[in-house]
């Protein structure tokens, strides 16, 4: 009888201990079940880098090449924002050669991984074009053909609307949009890139701006590095007096921030 009798029976010290547990294990799963979860945040950073380059000669030659351009850019899973201004100064002999300013801003809204919409804004003067200034905005859809950590390539178009003022003649219209980008890291060092865009009048297809560009870059050190790129900018119409075709190839100390 006392063997049984301790069998089912517990000292008080163990009997509290026990309880003393099943309440400590039933708060912390009432606990679990209440707690509320913060919504995931975008915490993507943002990437910014200044670029300047100068060419000067003297002697037989007096000639001055200046340009800068500046970018910023938000990449994340739900959207992409991407920034940036540039412009170039340059003389020969002390008469002006190249006078540009550029800017542009778009934001992009993801619908699957790799399928998204949104919209560009862009901005440019070209004195030596004679292009006072070129206003365009286009909503667009875009598709990443390929999206990896080391490389991507994107298509877009979509349709727009350009108002300009070119050899004194103000004028707006319907555009559409056709446009690519590549970019590819071989290294946390080193990377190229190349972008392409067509702007076609849409009752004047002959009317037609292309925009292009292909560069590379090296690092330096964390934050300084080497870039070289050449643009291409094309008028199949150009203002009176002038050439067709610009091309600008620049070499640039980076840095960035």
């Amino acid at each position: 009888m006392t063997l049984k009798m301790k069998n089912i029976s517990a000292p008080c010290g163990i009997k509290s201990a026990l309880l003393a547990l099943v309440a400590i294990g039933s708060a912390l799963n009432l606990t679990a079940q209440t707690a509320v979860v913060p919504p995931a945040t975008n915490t993507a950073p943002w990437e910014s880098t200044a670029a300047a380059g100068l060419t000067l000669t003297r002697g037989n030659s007096k000639t001055l090449l200046a340009t800068i351009d500046i970018g910023t850019q938000r990449k994340s899973k739900v959207d992409e924002i991407l920034l940036g201004a540039d412009a170039t100064y340059g003389e020969d002999n002390d008469v002006k050669n190249a006078e540009t300013l550029h800017g542009f801003g778009q934001y992009n809204r993801f619908i699957t991984e790799r399928f998204y919409y949104g919209l560009r804004l862009d901005g440019m003067h070209d004195a030596i074009a004679d292009v006072n200034y070129r206003f365009t905005v286009s909503p667009l859809l875009g598709y990443y053909l390929i999206k990896q950590t080391n490389t991507t390539l994107s298509v877009e178009a979509g349709p727009g609307y350009v108002y300009q003022r070119q050899g004194g003649v103000s004028k707006g219209y319907a555009t559409l949009r056709l446009g690519e980008r590549f970019e590819h890291k071989f290294s946390a060092a080193a990377k190229m890139w190349q972008s392409f865009e067509i702007l076609p009048e849409l009752d004047k297809f002959n009317n037609y701006n292309i925009n292009a560009e292909i560069g590379a870059e090296a690092a330096l050190t964390k934050h300084a590095s080497l870039r070289s790129y050449i643009q291409d900018t094309y008028y199949n119409i150009p203002a009176a007096g002038r050439e067709k075709n610009d091309v600008k190839l620049v070499g640039a100390l980076a840095y960035k921030f």
